[in-house]
């Protein structure tokens, strides 16, 4: 039987003319699913999320250089007694700061410690241009609705400081700060003094290194340089 395109060359012709209508429809289609999952902006949060996650953010994950937490190795017990005269006496001790970080480390809490330090350190501002955005950076990391670093504050306080931001003044986060201050006191320094890293400071022994964990990364000495407790 002879060839049909032999016969009816205008058949081989018309599958020539289609092929480039072919291959624009194959293209379409191959850049159809693409649109379809190009990602959205939840989907890149969420990638951000992950990528924050990973292990290598943390291991310098403290408010001072990484290392600091092994200088309350050398915390004498004379001086950790003094931690437990009141909450006032253990965040004004760098040891004892470093101390009471790691243990709310340990109870997945320590935005609280972090997000106090940063206020210390912004009511330090040397000038009001320095003001707004460390305000604005407080602000989207411990205060702002789903924050990475996100603190426990009433929908009031939330709002006025929210406010406050806009024109800030050294005196934006005081409630914010005295609530989250007053929150650690009640809470978290009475479990502090019961614990083993406590008790073993009493005891002179060197606190253990507590394990990295995988969670959203946390201030350092680099965002809040020179934070120390006001003691005025």
């Amino acid at each position: 039987m002879e060839n049909p395109l032999l016969l009816f060359p205008q058949l081989n012709i018309s599958a020539s003319k289609d092929k480039p209508y072919c291959k624009a429809m194959k293209s379409e289609i191959k850049e159809e699913p693409q649109k379809a999952s190009k990602p959205g902006a939840k989907q890149k949060r969420n990638r951000l999320s992950l990528l924050l996650q990973k292990p290598e953010f943390h291991e310098g994950d403290h408010l001072g250089k990484p290392g600091n937490l092994k200088k309350a190795a050398s915390v004498s017990p004379e001086e950790a007694v003094k931690w437990g005269e009141s909450f006032d006496k253990l965040l004004s001790e760098k040891a004892g700061l470093d101390a009471f970080t790691k243990f709310l480390k340990t109870e997945f809490s320590e935005e609280n410690i972090e997000f106090w330090i940063a206020c210390e350190d912004y009511k330090k501002s040397k000038s009001a241009h320095e003001l707004l955005p460390k305000a604005k950076t407080i602000f989207e990391t411990f205060i702002q609705k789903d924050a990475p670093r996100e603190v426990n504050l009433d929908f009031h306080t939330k709002e006025v400081t929210r406010q406050s931001i806009v024109q800030p003044l050294r005196g934006t986060f005081e409630a914010a700060q005295r609530t989250v201050y007053r929150l650690m006191e009640q809470d978290s320094y009475p479990r502090f003094l019961s614990s083993a890293l406590y008790l073993g400071l009493l005891q002179g022994r060197a606190p253990a290194r507590a394990p990295l964990r995988r969670r959203s990364r946390s201030f350092t000495a680099s965002d809040f340089q020179g934070a120390r407790p006001d003691l005025t």
